[in-house]
C-alpha cells in the first residue's frame, strides 16, 4: 500500500496520539514482514489477484509496503510538514486502473491491510498492556486513515479510467479523421487503424454520415446496439457536428445491412456506395456525405445508388433551380389548394412513366379527371404533357423540387 504531503494535519490526530505514536512506531519497525504477510493474504483471499494475475508480484509487494507505511505514519501522527499524506494510495490507484484491476477487488486488498494493521497495532499494545479503553480510541482513529485512503485509492482510480478513455477517444478520432483524409493509403496506417477500430483492413464496408439533432451519444450507443442485434458490425464516431459510421458487409450486395441501418436511425444519414478495405474510407466519407445533402423534407436515409440523379441536382443548385423554374415554375404560383392536387397528379404521372390509368389509381381520383389535370398542367407550365411521354428535365424538375422545398410546402 505509500509514503505521501499536506501542510495541515489530518483530523483525529489528537485522539490517543501518545499511545498511537508509540505503536505505530514499533509496528513501522517491522513493515517489510507485514508487506509479506498482506502480499500472501491478498493472493490467497482476493480472486482479483489471484485469478487475472494484471498485479506483478513485486509491483503489489511494494505496493503493500509503502501503503501500509504511509498508514501507519498517519495512524501514528508521523507525517511531516512538506509530506504527501495519501501520495502512495493515489499512485496504487492509478497503477490497478491502468493494469485494468477490478475497483472492487483494490478496494477489498485495502481493507485487507486495514485488517492487518489493526491486529498488528493490538498485538503490540497487549503486549504492552495497555488498556482497552485506549485500543477502543486507537481502533477509530485507524479506520478513519483507511477509509480516507481508501477513498484518495478510488479517486485516483477513476481519474486514470478518464484520463484512459479520453485517449482512447482521442487515438479513435484520430484514426477516423486520417482515414477520411485518405491517409488510409499507408499500410501501416490502415493496419492500426483496423486494429484500433476491431475491424479488418480488407473488408467491405458501407460509410454512413449521419446528423443527429444533437450530440446524443447514447443515441449513438443505441443505434450501434440495433444493428448488432440485427448482426450488423458497426463502428461510429463524432466527427464535428455529425457522426461518422462504417459497417462492415457480410456480402457484397449492402441491402440488408442498409435495411438494419434504416430500422435502427433516430436521425438523417446519408450511405455511401461499398468500399473496399478501410484505404477507401475517405472515399466512401465523401459519397455519404454527398448522399446525405440529397435528402428532402420527411426523408431519413438516402443510398447513394439509390438517388443518382438527386446527387447530381445538389451538386449543381444552380441548374436545379433552374429546372425547377422553367418546369415548374407557374405551377408553383398557383394557390396551395389547387397546386396540391396538381403536383401530387403530376408526381404519380412522371412515376408510372406517363400512364393515367395508374395515375388515376395512385391519386384516387377517375381516369378522366387526371387527363383533365394533365390539360391544366400542361396550360400552367407551357409543355404538353398529354401525349403519355414524361421528359427527362420534367422528371429531374420535381426531383429538385423536393431537394430545395422548405418543409412547410
Amino acid at each position: 500500500m505509500g509514503v505521501g504531503a499536506q501542510r495541515s494535519r489530518p483530523s483525529g490526530e489528537s485522539r490517543g496520539g501518545t499511545v498511537a505514536e508509540s505503536l505505530s512506531r514499533r509496528v513501522l519497525g517491522r513493515v517489510d514482514s507485514l508487506a509479506d504477510r498482506l502480499v500472501l493474504t491478498i493472493q490467497e483471499s482476493n480472486p482479483g489477484y489471484r485469478g487475472s494475475r494484471v498485479v506483478p508480484e513485486p509491483d503489489l509487494w511494494r505496493s503493500c509496503h509503502d501503503n501500509l507505511a504511509r498508514i501507519l505514519q498517519l495512524v501514528g501522527g508521523e507525517a511531516r510538514q512538506g509530506q504527501e499524506y495519501y501520495d502512495a494510495a493515489r499512485a496504487t490507484g492509478r497503477r490497478r486502473a491502468e493494469q485494468g484491476l477490478p475497483i472492487d477487488d483494490l478496494l477489498r486488498s485495502f481493507r485487507m491491510g486495514g485488517r492487518l494493521v489493526w491486529e498488528s497495532l493490538v498485538d503490540e499494545a497487549r503486549a504492552l498492556g495497555i488498556d482497552d479503553g485506549a485500543l477502543l480510541d486507537l481502533g477509530t482513529r485507524v479506520w478513519e486513515v483507511v477509509d480516507r485512503s481508501s477513498a484518495q485509492v478510488a479517486a485516483a482510480y477513476h481519474d486514470a479510467e478518464r484520463s484512459a478513455v479520453r485517449a482512447d477517444e482521442q487515438r479513435r478520432s484520430s484514426v477516423w479523421e486520417g482515414l477520411i483524409a485518405g491517409v488510409g493509403e499507408d499500410p501501416g496506417f490502415a493496419f492500426e487503424a483496423a486494429r484500433i477500430l476491431g475491424l479488418p483492413v480488407d473488408g467491405r464496408y458501407v460509410v454512413v454520415v449521419a446528423e443527429p439533432a444533437s450530440r446524443d451519444l447514447e443515441a449513438v450507443r443505441r443505434v450501434r446496439d440495433r444493428l448488432a442485434a440485427g448482426r450488423v458490425e458497426s463502428v461510429w464516431q463524432a466527427r464535428g457536428a455529425a457522426l461518422v459510421g462504417l459497417l462492415r458487409l457480410a456480402k457484397p450486395d449492402p441491402s440488408r445491412e442498409l435495411a438494419a441501418l434504416r430500422d435502427a436511425l433516430e436521425v438523417r444519414a446519408g450511405a455511401s456506395f461499398p468500399v473496399d478495405g478501410l484505404v477507401q474510407v475517405h472515399t466512401g466519407f465523401r459519397q455519404a456525405a454527398l448522399a446525405l445533402r440529397t435528402l428532402g423534407p420527411g426523408d431519413t436515409l438516402a443510398a447513394l445508388d439509390e438517388r443518382l440523379p438527386e446527387a447530381m441536382l445538389v451538386q449543381s443548385p444552380d441548374l436545379a433551380q433552374q429546372l425547377v423554374d422553367t418546369w415548374l415554375g407557374s405551377l408553383l404560383d398557383l394557390s396551395k389548394a389547387e397546386r396540391g392536387p396538381l403536383l401530387d397528379t403530376l408526381d404519380a404521372w412522371v412515376e408510372t412513366s406517363g400512364s393515367a390509368g395508374r395515375t388515376a389509381r395512385r391519386v384516387h381520383c377517375h381516369r378522366n379527371t387526371v387527363l383533365n389535370r394533365l390539360r391544366r398542367l400542361s396550360e400552367v407550365t407551357g409543355h404538353d404533357l398529354t401525349r403519355g411521354v414524361t421528359p427527362v428535365e420534367l422528371a429531374l424538375a420535381l426531383r429538385a423540387r423536393r431537394l430545395l422545398a422548405p418543409p412547410s410546402s
